[in-house]
């Protein structure tokens, strides 16, 4: 993917070059490629005058960022206790072999991208399944599909 540097230059201005903003650069920056490429991680690290291991540090601490790109609907499945001990696992599965990816993965065709946490902090609710971050309570494997059917474009 080619990286427009002015749209990313134009990010940094937004926030007058001040490097405590960074978090909220890289945000934009997401927002606008669906993830962090290389060149425009480097193109803020020139623009706020920081070291380019900076930018990284926070890219890859934080797990909302990523570095690989992303699928158009991001899917989140809840893996804390009580998902598990309500059949978690059995939804994560279902997940995958309808989209055919395993999490941390994306499809082929840049819909989807699944992702695993460990706690949602909705426990009530659970099995948990997240998409774009509307909240599926007490998923089952039978509502796995019509919640899918509901993204897809």
């Amino acid at each position: 993917m080619d990286v427009d540097l002015q749209k990313v230059s134009a990010i940094v201005d937004k926030y007058q070059g001040a490097g405590g903003a960074l978090i909220a650069i890289l945000q934009d920056v997401q927002v606008e490629y669906n993830y962090l490429p290389a060149d425009a991680l480097k193109s803020v690290a020139e623009r706020l005058n920081i070291p380019l291991i900076s930018v990284y540090g926070i890219a890859t601490f934080y797990k909302a960022f990523s570095l690989t790109p992303r699928g158009k609907h991001l899917i989140t499945v809840c893996l804390g206790t009580a998902c598990h001990v309500r059949g978690t696992k059995r939804i994560l599965g279902e997940v995958q072999k309808r989209l055919g990816v395993k999490r941390g993965e994306t499809t082929e065709d840049k819909q989807f991208t699944l992702e695993t946490v460990n706690c949602l902090g909705c426990c009530a609710i659970g099995p948990v399944m997240v998409v774009d971050g509307e909240y599926f309570g007490q998923t089952t494997t039978a509502k796995v599909e019509p919640i899918l059917e509901k993204y897809r474009s």
